[in-house]
C-alpha cells in the first residue's frame, strides 16, 4: 500500500511540474505577443507621423505652386437626380405565352 502511495505522490509531483512548465511557457508566449503588439503600435505611430509629414510637405509644395488646396470647404455637392418613374404598360399576351389568370385543373 505504501508503494502505491509513493507512486501516487511521485505522479502528483510530475503532474505539478508539468503544469508549472506549461504555465511558464504560456506566460512566455503571452509576454512575447505583448512585445510584438507594442512594436507594431510604435511602428503604426511612426507611419502616421511620417504620413502627416508627407501631407504637410505636399501642402507646402502646392501652396508654393499656387495650387488650390483640396477640400477648402467651398465646394458643394451636386444634388442627386431622382430617376424618372417608368410607367408599366399592359403587355398583350401572344400565342404560346402563359396567362396566370386562368386556373388549370
Amino acid at each position: 500500500m505504501s508503494k502505491k502511495i509513493e507512486k501516487m505522490k511521485v505522479k502528483k509531483q510530475q503532474v505539478r511540474a508539468n503544469h508549472v512548465e506549461c504555465h511558464q511557457k504560456f506566460q512566455a508566449r503571452i509576454h512575447e505577443a505583448e512585445h510584438s503588439m507594442q512594436d507594431q503600435h510604435l511602428l503604426i505611430e511612426a507611419l502616421v507621423d511620417e504620413k502627416d509629414n508627407l501631407l504637410q510637405t505636399i501642402h507646402g509644395l502646392k501652396e508654393s505652386n499656387n495650387a488650390p488646396a483640396p477640400f477648402d470647404g467651398d465646394w458643394e455637392e451636386e444634388p442627386e437626380e431622382e430617376p424618372e418613374e417608368e410607367e408599366i404598360e399592359d403587355i398583350p399576351l401572344g400565342e404560346g405565352e402563359i396567362d396566370d389568370e386562368y386556373d388549370i385543373l
